[in-house]
């Protein structure tokens, strides 16, 4: 399973998650295997300046599975869906943290509302 999480910094397995997904300067590819982080893989945004659609062909062109998100707009979440994507919202922290607590069960999907206007 790829995990990937939008962050702020290229700073391993403690980067914090961005507040909004698609105006995140990295994203983070973790991968998991039998329950576990194997790799994480940190790749600057190469789209922060995006049109509707390109983030989450993006997030799918490298295989992910899932993205984990603090807050994200309903149409993106609408194109995670229509490419198999599940969007889990509202998360907060570093990826250590995050995929731990998703791993454990613990990381529920709860709506976000972001603080910044970005669009």
């Amino acid at each position: 399973m790829i995990i990937a999480i939008p962050v702020l910094s290229d700073d391993g397995i403690n980067s914090l998650i961005s507040e909004h997904f698609g105006h995140a300067p990295y994203f983070a590819f973790i991968l998991i295997e039998n329950g576990q982080i194997k790799s994480v893989e940190i790749e600057e945004n190469p789209h922060q300046e995006h049109g509707p659609g390109v983030i989450p062909n993006y997030v799918k062109s490298h295989g992910a599975d899932l993205i984990i998100v603090r807050g994200i707009g309903q149409r993106a979440i609408g194109s995670f869906e229509k490419l198999g994507t599940k969007v889990i919202r509202g998360a907060e922290g570093s990826i250590a943290s995050i995929v731990n607590q998703y791993l454990a069960g613990k990381l529920k999907d709860s709506n976000y509302t972001v603080t910044r206007k970005f669009h």
